[in-house]
């Protein structure tokens, strides 16, 4: 395992170390693929509550509080259940902490979760923020999911998020600008709201023309309408070096009216050379808020931040597979080939 001592997000082997050592368990075995190159997929468990409010539990666990506010409950076990649009959800994760001194953690939506607009963040016992777990943090995880714009099909095991363990307090390495690309004959996609259902277990098994609407800039310039959910590629092409990881946050929102990238989180070796990944751009999840919005080409959306890994993880981002390295213009992997 890494050297506690030395601030950074830890790598997949420290991550493999504290699941041998007991700190991170789970109400099943771990899956072969579920640590990836600087963070762990958690899954989700057999049980969901339909709730009529968001909440952080801040004094008690989380089940007190659902008791206040739970509606009915999920059976996610067997063929699972459809989260609808417009609704909130806690469910139970697989995956329990009992975290060592000086290790927290910090969770985002995967990638191909913000991709179909689906709003995830964890909670913890007696936590009061979303998606941080504090040092020696000791119990449960739950997920708060949230569909947007589609209503999706779950079951147990579907995995919506990640979770980044930490040792110390890793510093800001640099800061780089992100801008849209709106140069391509289609450069980006809005959802459509009155679509079926997403199965989130089922890879390349949607077409993509009954859930997406292709959109073709005028003079380098789309218009965004309130509410509505986009997905557009960055101008740059986006690198993590092997030792860093990055997190991809929205700007200051006095500089436009939108949100940028719900799942937020690189791992190392993405878009490098080392990995077979050079020239792989950042899909952008944007959605528009009260007022109409100009974006224009090139305009910076987001940051990246970067962070130092603890050390070199063993393996890098999309050595293995990934539907995302190399990547352009790219729907999540629900859906088939645009046109294909």
């Amino acid at each position: 395992m890494s050297d506690p001592s030395v601030p950074g997000i830890l790598p997949c082997q420290s991550i493999e170390a504290l699941i041998a050592a007991g700190a991170i368990t789970s109400a099943t075995p771990f899956d072969d693929d579920q640590v990836q190159p600087a963070s762990l997929d958690l899954r989700l468990a057999g049980r969901a509550w339909r709730v009529r409010a968001s909440f952080l539990p801040r004094r008690g666990a989380v089940r007190q509080r659902l008791a206040e506010v739970a509606m009915h409950e999920l059976d996610l076990t067997g063929g699972g259940a459809v989260l609808e649009r417009g609704c909130v959800y806690i469910v139970e994760l697989q995956e329990r902490l009992k975290l060592p001194k000086g290790i927290s953690a910090r969770a985002n939506p995967k990638s191909s979760t913000g991709r179909v607009d689906v709003f995830v963040r964890v909670i913890t016992d007696f936590g009061d923020a979303f998606d941080d777990v504090d040092e020696g943090y000791d119990g449960p995880l739950y997920i708060e999911i949230a569909p947007q714009t589609f209503s999706v099909l779950v079951r147990s095991g579907t995995r919506l998020n990640q979770l980044r363990l930490k040792a110390g307090a890793p510093p800001r390495l640099r800061t780089e600008s992100v801008g849209v690309d709106l140069t391509g004959e289609v450069a980006g996609f809005r959802g459509r709201r009155h679509a079926g259902v997403v199965d989130l277990d089922h890879e390349d098994g949607h077409d993509p023309r009954d859930f997406w609407e292709p959109l073709v800039p005028r003079n380098g310039q789309l218009l965004l309408d309130p509410g509505e959910f986009y997905i557009l590629a960055s101008k740059e092409a986006v690198e993590i070096p092997v030792l860093e990881a990055a997190e991809m946050t929205p700007i200051d929102p006095s500089v436009g009216e939108f949100r940028v990238h719900y799942a937020g989180f690189f791992d190392p070796g993405f878009g490098t050379d080392e990995a077979h990944g050079k020239g792989s751009r950042g899909v952008l999840e944007v959605r528009s808020h009260e007022t109409p919005f100009i974006l224009e080409d090139g305009q910076t959306v987001a940051r990246l931040v970067y962070e130092p890994l603890t050390e070199r993880p063993a393996r890098l981002y999309g050595e293995s597979g990934s539907h995302y390295q190399r990547q352009g213009l790219k729907l999540s992997k629900h859906f088939r080939v645009w046109g294909g």
